[in-house]
């Protein structure tokens, strides 16, 4: 039964100590991906919350069947999915990225480092969608190719297909971009 293999698999730990472990291996993991898919921080917060308390609700309910980080980021797509289908923010239209200021990298190397790091994860956030969650899970999660076909719920070969289109499109606007400067 799911129960006793998680039992099993936390060493008959209460839920707590078992949830408490969880948000330490993955809650960043669930943050980020909840980003990637939002674009919008306070979202990928409040998604991240409501993960950790779907799965403290459901905690004995997996069954083992894919990698507690595959479920987790199941989870996670899920809430996002969820929250742009409801009808509150068919209402409101949502304002852009709001960007952290005040904080100035001293030497000119970090300067240089962190523009080709926003040019790289601007050029990746600007992908379509299904390119870049495929991208994200695979790249960042490191998620094997079946793992991101049963969480997205496609083939193999879609997989594949949308992996290689993404770094295609990656690839020809970073070099578009460098051709530029």
């Amino acid at each position: 039964m799911a129960f006793e293999y998680l039992k099993s698999m936390s060493g008959g730990l209460d839920k707590n100590a078992v949830l408490s472990d969880i948000m330490l291996t993955y809650g960043e993991d669930v943050w980020n991906y909840a980003f990637f898919l939002s674009k919008n921080r306070t979202l990928a917060d409040d998604v991240t919350q409501d993960v950790f308390v779907r799965v403290y609700e459901r905690l004995y309910t997996f069954r083992g069947e894919a990698s507690i980080k595959t479920w987790l980021l199941a989870i996670t797509r899920n809430l996002v999915r969820d929250h742009w289908r409801s009808a509150w923010i068919r209402r409101v239209i949502p304002f852009g990225i709001l960007r952290q200021e005040g904080q100035e990298p001293s030497a000119e190397s970090q300067v240089i480092g962190l523009l080709a790091e926003e040019e790289v994860w601007n050029t990746v956030l600007g992908l379509p969608f299904k390119l870049r969650e495929v991208l994200l899970l695979h790249a960042h999660h490191q998620l094997s190719y079946a793992e991101i076909a049963k969480l997205l719920n496609v083939s193999e070969g879609t997989v594949k297909s949308r992996l290689s289109r993404a770094r295609a499109k990656v690839s020809q606007q970073l070099g578009e971009e460098g051709r530029k400067v």
